[in-house]
């Protein structure tokens, strides 16, 4: 699990080192740096997935020595699957203070620190990382660098990263076996979700904290039509492949007062259904160590439905997955705040980060949770903004 991600020179971050936990909530005015939270470790990971970063990694006291990490004709690859950030110029933060810049990201998992910095190119998109610069000991001597390199787990582990602009209704999907089958990817904008359904829908949910006790069964088809059915009541789901196309086809039911209502595209159920699907399958499929990074999950949801999120990220968190979520919603803070206090999550589980920019830089603030859900902080633009209103009405 990431414990600390640090950024330096990137996008709105000069200078930032963000503890993250299990459960982790993204918060603020727009253009204040949430995305690019996201996008570091996206762009970290989409990287190293395509051949082009390096690994190294040692222990916190060999950090305190201050080296770059890295190989050289390797780097930061800006555009690809997962993020597109354009060139050197796009990423590097406006008020960078050396007189040549560099862009960097960290992240600790446990007692390990790994980092890798870049030299800047302002019309390239492939950044070079700098090479390896071993420590020194006050008597000029290599410092131990502690045991022999591991690959950080966040760039391994399962990982999904949904993105705020998703799938919207349609008849018709990808059949895409390598992404869905074969890599488990349900896509950034999650339109490998029904196929990866259509494969994996007698897969078993395992009993615990993701597991939804209203459901038919313990398959995942089933699993994921009860959570679905928390936002539409009645709902089922159906995913099929279309014999003779490379497409696979998704449609809905409804159980009323008489039995089951003739099955239905998703065009005519609404948008909300189709575009919460993928982090509704994200969430149900996250396993312990798994990594998942949420954009706007609450998008065209009720404030029912918005609450309902909160409580199923808690619930992947609970069951030992890892959730960054950036959201705009104050029901989807306080459904996590409610399930605190329920005991879904313990508050050493959550955090919280509330960002604050002017367009060209950022700053953040942390509020903590206690066991009752309450905050120990609220600050000015945190989610004030139903309070101010009254204020005006009855004013």
């Amino acid at each position: 699990m990431i414990d600390r991600l640090t950024l330096h020179n990137f996008k709105a971050f000069q200078d930032a080192s963000l503890p993250l936990g299990p459960l982790t909530l993204l918060t603020g005015l727009n253009s204040s740096g949430k995305s690019s939270v996201l996008q570091s470790i996206a762009l970290l990971r989409q990287s190293y997935e395509a051949g082009e970063l390096a690994v190294s990694q040692y222990l916190p006291e060999a950090r305190q020595a201050g080296f770059h990490v890295g190989v050289a004709n390797q780097g930061f690859l800006l555009n690809g699957e997962l993020v597109g950030l354009g060139t050197g110029e796009d990423v590097l933060h406006e008020d960078f203070t050396e007189d040549v810049p560099l862009i960097g990201l960290g992240v600790d998992e446990g007692p390990y620190h790994y980092g890798w910095t870049v030299a800047y190119e302002a019309e390239q998109n492939l950044l070079p990382l700098l090479d390896v610069d071993l420590p020194l000991t006050s008597e000029g001597a290599a410092a131990p660098t502690g045991p022999e390199a591991v690959t950080p787990s966040f760039l391994t582990a399962p990982f999904q990263y949904l993105h705020a602009d998703r799938i919207s209704p349609a008849e018709f999907y990808p059949r895409d076996h390598h992404a869905a089958i074969g890599r488990g990817f349900l896509g950034v904008r999650g339109e490998h979700t029904v196929n990866y359904l259509r494969h994996h829908a007698r897969d078993e949910v395992p009993r615990g904290p993701l597991h939804h006790r209203g459901a038919e069964s313990d398959l995942l088809l089933d699993q994921a039509a009860a959570w679905m059915g928390d936002l539409c009541p009645g709902v089922d789901i159906r995913a099929e492949a279309i014999k003779g196309a490379n497409a696979v086809r998704l449609s809905y039911g409804f159980r009323g007062t008489l039995g089951p209502t003739r099955r239905r595209r998703p065009s005519h159920v609404g948008f909300g259904l189709t575009y919460v699907l993928p982090v509704v399958v994200a969430c149900l499929t996250a396993r312990p160590g798994s990594l998942v990074l949420l954009e706007n999950p609450e998008a065209h949801l009720h404030p029912q439905g918005q609450t309902q999120m909160a409580t199923l990220a808690a619930a992947a968190a609970a069951q030992g997955a890892q959730v960054i979520m950036e959201t705009h919603s104050d029901h989807v803070i306080n459904g996590v705040r409610l399930a605190v206090k329920q005991g879904r999550i313990t508050p050493g589980q959550t955090v919280f980060h509330y960002f604050r920019g002017d367009g060209s830089g950022a700053e953040f603030v942390s509020p903590r949770i206690d066991s009752d859900g309450m905050l120990d902080q609220w600050p000015t633009g945190f989610f004030d903004e139903l309070e101010n209103t009254l204020e005006q009405l009855v004013g």
